[in-house]
């Protein structure tokens, strides 16, 4: 019997290509919106979580002042010390390596291109805390840092500006007054929050200190970056290194931190609940469209109905009992909005893969969220093609061949 409806469902759909297409045009808008808004939500997040996490492993990263916001120089702020640092990696437990930095932008020049540059001076610990790995060459060692080499390693984007095509290892390079030999070539990382973070060139400490800046006092690290153990709770890690920093700053009880402690597991975890929720109330909303679908549906069975009164009655008096009529018209509403849901399923996998190059995040199919989509397309047909069946399946046999 339900071969038979399905049968007869699927003639009748065909009678009507067209208004069966505009039916259950709402169903494949809607599948294949929420397919496409959960799936690439997801993808954000997980892009979201990918460019935090290459920022560096379980980092912290201490600045002075009261934001991320640029500091007036009035302010007043100190910068951090190098004895900072080094009491931090002593004194405070869970850290496994600490990192005092020295940002400048200064001219870099190599042959013909010249560019202004970040340059990073810093310690061999920078690279393992920032998770930067080498494309070329080899990084600076402690030994670099306690003679002050003139050596430094380069990003990718430098590489491309000043260099071209050219390997860059063994070359030597302009940077302000001074000329380093460049030693090594870090892997690409790409674009974070925080801009592309392979625009930058990477010094010993010592070097930026004494042969590219100079040194005009010990204050002069304007970033530390800390790297946590494995499993250590970051809230507990911040207020020790709070309470540490606010007694060697000399601050009272009544001042406020006059520095910052980013924390980029928390920064991680907020931004990706933010987008989950972003996510949710997208689908909710793209899964109105599945509603309004339904009730098309539902007009169009219905107008259905009343266009096939004469042949209802017809199979009535020849024997049909109103559950087959009823099972009939629900099973062509059904065969509608799967079909529908088919359509929107392939639409929203096309959709996820252009739209996921265009704003570049990774795609991956959700086998999940595709089967719900399409469930729930087959749920609307139940609910929403049950009263036309119903309707069709109480008709009076003799009024219904009276029908003209």
């Amino acid at each position: 019997m339900i071969w038979n409806a399905l049968a007869i469902a699927v003639r009748e759909i065909r009678r009507n290509l067209t208004r069966a297409f505009l039916t259950v045009l709402g169903i494949i808008i809607g599948v294949a919106a929420v397919i496409t808004m959960v799936t690439l939500g997801q993808a954000t997040t997980h892009a979201v979580k990918e460019q935090i996490s290459s920022l560096g492993s379980n980092l912290l990263m201490l600045r002075p002042g009261a934001g991320f916001g640029a500091r007036a120089p009035s302010a007043g702020v100190p910068d951090f010390t190098e004895l900072d640092a080094l009491i931090i990696s002593e004194q405070v437990a869970g850290v496994a390596a600490v990192a005092p930095t020295r940002n400048a932008s200064l001219s870099t020049v190599y042959l013909n291109n010249a560019r202004s540059t970040s340059i990073t001076g810093s310690t061999p610990a920078y690279f393992q805390i920032n998770k930067w790995k080498l494309a070329d060459g080899r990084l600076f060692t402690a030994a670099d840092l306690r003679t002050g080499a003139a050596v430094c390693v380069i990003g990718n984007t430098v590489r491309k500006e000043l260099f071209g095509t050219e390997n860059p290892v063994g070359a030597k390079i302009r940077i302000g007054r001074a000329s380093c030999e460049v030693i090594g070539l870090l892997a690409t990382k790409g674009q974070a929050g925080m801009g592309d973070q392979d625009d930058t060139i990477v010094v010993p400490l010592s070097t930026l200190q004494r042969r590219l800046v100079g040194r005009t006092s010990a204050h002069d690290i304007n970033q530390i970056s800390i790297s946590a153990e494995d499993g250590a709770d970051s809230t507990a890690l911040i207020a020790d290194i709070t309470a540490l920093l606010r007694q060697r700053r000399n601050l009272q009880a009544n001042q406020d931190n006059n520095f910052n402690v980013f924390d980029t597991r928390q920064i991680a975890d907020t931004l990706s609940s933010s987008t989950r929720m972003m996510t949710m109330l997208l689908a909710a909303v793209a899964g109105v469209s599945l509603l309004v679908g339904g009730i098309g549906i539902m007009n169009i069975m219905l107008v259905s109905v009343t266009e096939r009164t004469r042949e209802i009655g017809i199979r009535l008096a020849l024997g049909a009992t109103a559950q087959e009529v009823l099972l009939q018209f629900l099973v062509e509403a059904i065969t509608l909005s799967c079909v529908g849901g088919l359509v929107g399923v392939l639409l929203a996998l096309a959709l996820c893969s252009g739209l996921s190059l265009l704003i570049q995040v990774p795609y991956a199919f959700n086998a999940q969220i595709n089967a719900i989509a399409f469930l729930f397309s087959a749920a609307v047909g139940i609910l929403f093609g049950f009263a036309p069946a119903r309707r069709a399946a109480r008709l009076d046999p003799i009024d219904a061949l009276r029908h003209e």
